[in-house]
């Protein structure tokens, strides 16, 4: 994501079913039909550790729909075949607006 022009990552830790923590760098966040959105992939950190400033990204990109639960944001991972099917489209056409490689690791 770009921040006054400098570009940024934000990194959200969410935590699965067995409690274990896993860091998601927030890659795009937009609206689809009233919902909102963020495209979030795994990020994986190198030699310098979590601490570090150099990460990497997997591959895999993961969409998560943003729900209001009394006024607090949550993701909750698309599962509905037809909606990611939808979001993805969006997203899809989405980078190739902004104009990101074909070899960049957000795609």
């Amino acid at each position: 994501m770009h921040d006054n022009g400098e570009e940024r990552t934000d990194i959200i830790v969410l935590v699965d079913e067995e409690g274990v923590e896993h860091d998601f760098a927030l890659v795009d966040r937009f609206q689809v039909d009233m919902a909102e959105y963020a495209i979030l992939v795994p990020v994986i950190y190198t030699e310098e550790g979590k601490n570090g400033e150099a990460v990497d990204f997997e591959d895999e990109a993961f969409i998560f729909r943003i729900d209001l639960d009394d006024g607090e944001e949550m993701l909750v991972e698309v599962e509905d075949e037809k909606e990611w099917h939808q979001v993805a489209s969006v997203w899809e056409e989405r980078v190739q607006n902004i104009g990101y490689e074909e070899d960049d690791d957000l795609l």
